[in-house]
């Protein structure tokens, strides 16, 4: 019988093209939604789920490079890695699988808020602005300011010497250098798109030196072995720099780097920095998983020379961090009136 007869008068059939696009509308407006959720990842719920989205750098050998295979190497992924998997050991979960997300200094705090990674490690300095954006884990790194020349050049060897007509790279944006500008006025500073850019033009000779965060550095030094060396930035005597005062021998500038996560999730940002404090300990005299990480991506000369030099009495250097210390953030700073 025709099903026609039964249906109740004034009802008609839709037609199946119409049902069709119906059904497949309703299921992408389903899709777009589940898509297009902008809430913060938990990062714990994100490990018991056996799947993690973490945020590092893709070109910066030593600190965060993804390689030929797809595959990211370095010590901040590093870091990331150890801390994911001692949280599921304390959870007790399996390891989860690890998703690498490239996360460019610019929009760091975005991807975080948007819920597109767990967390991030990728030099990311903790300051005060972006705490205001994101809740930091860590520090799990102390690092300063320093310069990166060729190692034949013996006509740069302290922070003076960049105002003797010397061409300085560093990237457009980045904390370094702003640093340079405000502090260094007389320089010839160049900026471009990415290290590796400022390195291959320091390669070449078309500039003298690139200045960064000394662990970065580091990472291209032990890449390129032999052509380079490090040469520290610090006051030689005592200055007064944007209405703060700077002592002589004080580091051009201290980096702390922390992990980003949303601020929603305390629980979370706790677990990582109990998992940092355990990468940070040292079993029976060896060395601590932490230095062993950063002996192996950084190379052992500079690694020694930084904690030669945190040891040297009255340093205003270390190296080590204390995890989840950051009053700096807070600290008053020694004011003074007009610049050196």
């Amino acid at each position: 019988m025709d099903g026609t007869h039964n249906r109740p008068h004034g009802i008609r059939r839709l037609p199946r093209t119409l049902t069709l696009l119906t059904l497949i509308g309703a299921l992408l407006a389903t899709a777009l939604t589940a898509c297009g959720s902008s809430d913060p990842r938990n990062l714990l719920n994100s490990i018991r789920s056996g799947k993690v989205i973490l945020g590092t750098k893709f070109d910066q050998p030593g600190l965060g490079l993804q390689k030929p295979d797809g595959s990211v190497v370095g010590f901040d992924p590093s870091v990331s890695t150890f801390v994911v998997n001692r949280i599921a050991d304390d959870m007790g979960v399996p390891h989860p699988e690890i998703s690498w997300r490239e996360t460019p200094s610019a929009q760091r705090e975005t991807l975080i808020n948007n819920g597109e990674v767990d967390m991030i490690a990728a030099t990311y300095s903790i300051n005060e602005s972006r705490a205001e954006k994101v809740d930091f884990a860590g520090p799990y790194l102390v690092t300063y300011q320093g310069l990166l020349v060729r190692a034949d050049d013996d006509s740069l060897t302290s922070l003076p010497d960049l105002n003797n007509g010397k061409k300085l790279c560093s990237v457009t944006g980045s904390t370094s250098a702003q640093n340079v500008k405000s502090q260094l006025s007389g320089v010839q500073l160049q900026e471009y798109d990415s290290y590796s850019s400022c390195v291959e033009a320091l390669r070449r000779g078309k500039v003298d030196a690139l200045s960064t965060d000394e662990t970065i550095l580091a990472g291209y030094s032990n890449w390129y072995p032999d052509e380079f060396k490090l040469v520290s930035m610090t006051y030689l005597k005592d200055a007064c720099v944007s209405g703060k005062q700077k002592k002589a021998g004080a580091p051009f500038s201290t980096e702390r780097y922390g992990i980003g996560m949303p601020k929603e999730y305390p629980d979370a940002q706790a677990a990582v920095n109990k998992a940092l404090e355990a990468m940070l300990v040292a079993p029976n005299g060896a060395r601590s998983p932490w230095e062993s990480t950063l002996r192996e991506y950084l190379g052992d000369k500079d690694v020694d020379r930084f904690f030669q030099r945190a040891a040297e009495p009255g340093s205003h250097y270390s190296l080590v961090p204390t995890v989840g210390d950051v009053d700096f953030l807070t600290a008053p700073a020694a004011t003074c009136e007009g610049d050196a």
